[in-house]
């Protein structure tokens, strides 16, 4: 099992680094998905971040060593790269139907599936402090979603097929991030990111359409460039964050991306209207998603924040 360095503070600012460029990425990407599918659009991103890693590790003489794998490791690879292309692909497909915040806010159910599937796969408890989170995170849902909760429970327009998308997407996710986590105990994160991505890229290239990118405008085509970046330097940061500090503390930090969204968009609507539509949703719905953000928080500190509590009620009760 892949142990942590315990360099908290490094790990904390990698996790909210990620989270701010996780948070901006989705205007950038709707932007981008106006012209060009969302397989291309993935197949760019994953292709340029993985051919800099592979550069940057060779330059350095630390390309990864598949011998060090061995059967298991094979299969988290693979595992791994299918998880992280089907993330990749849904969320766009969904986004391309859903708002930036709406988007990111859906994604929040990611430490919620995490958890469930940590319960079976590793034999984790599921705490109280674990369960009031889901009680709060799934309040929070309906707040957000106060405005259009009919229809999502009674229709499948483009609006309910967009935020099950992202729900599926946020599902596969978790077995990419399970997978990776383990990874990390072959391999850096840089070869483990190296690796996913350059093996997503291979397998989209039979259905992508490069040459979509010809019809972007320059604004667009900076973009799609700051995605592919936004790539790199993000799940980078994720996966250093998660060597060097619990995954229930990353995750907890990360709950922070869809204000960072909400907030991103009303600046650049504010700056930027003939490219940025503000979000269309009422007073109701920003208390629910700041609601589904402390609830995201709850499920991924919940063991951390009962144990502590217990700790301080034992050291009250010995005497003196």
């Amino acid at each position: 099992m892949h142990i942590t360095s315990g360099r908290w503070l490094f790990g904390l600012l990698l996790a909210l680094l990620t989270a701010l460029l996780w948070g901006i990425l989705p205007i950038k990407l709707k932007q981008v998905l106006q012209v060009m599918d969302p397989v291309t659009v993935t197949w760019y991103r994953l292709s340029v971040s993985g051919s800099l890693l592979f550069v940057w590790l060779a330059a350095n003489r630390r390309l990864p060593s598949p011998a060090r794998l061995g059967r298991k490791g094979k299969g988290l690879v693979a595992v791994a790269i299918l998880g992280l292309l089907g993330n990749y692909v849904l969320y766009l497909v969904g986004l391309k139907l859903l708002s930036p915040g709406t988007a990111q806010l859906v994604v929040q159910l990611g430490p919620v599936l995490l958890l469930v599937a940590s319960v079976f796969v590793f034999k984790e408890r599921f705490s109280l402090g674990q369960g009031v989170g889901l009680l709060v995170l799934l309040a929070g849902f309906g707040l957000f979603f106060n405005q259009r909760l009919e229809e999502l429970l009674t229709s499948m327009g483009a609006y309910t097929t967009g935020v099950l998308t992202i729900v599926l997407a946020t599902s596969i996710w978790v077995l990419y991030a399970l997978s990776q986590k383990q990874l990390l105990t072959v391999w850096n994160s840089q070869q483990v990111m190296m690796v996913i991505y350059l093996g997503c890229a291979l397998l989209l290239t039979p259905w992508v359409h490069p040459l979509e990118a010809l019809q972007l405008s320059p604004l667009q085509g900076w973009l799609l460039l700051a995605c592919c970046l936004n790539t790199l330097v993000a799940y980078g940061a994720f996966a250093e964050a998660l060597a060097h500090w619990e995954a229930s503390r990353v995750s907890a930090t990360l709950a922070l991306t869809p204000l960072v969204t909400f907030v991103a968009v009303a600046v650049a609507a504010w700056v930027w209207p003939d490219y940025v539509q503000a979000e269309q949703i009422n007073a109701l719905g920003y208390v629910g998603a700041v609601t589904v953000v402390l609830g995201s928080a709850l499920v991924a500190l919940g063991p951390s924040l009962v144990a502590g509590w217990r700790a301080r009620n034992l050291q009250q009760s010995r005497p003196l």
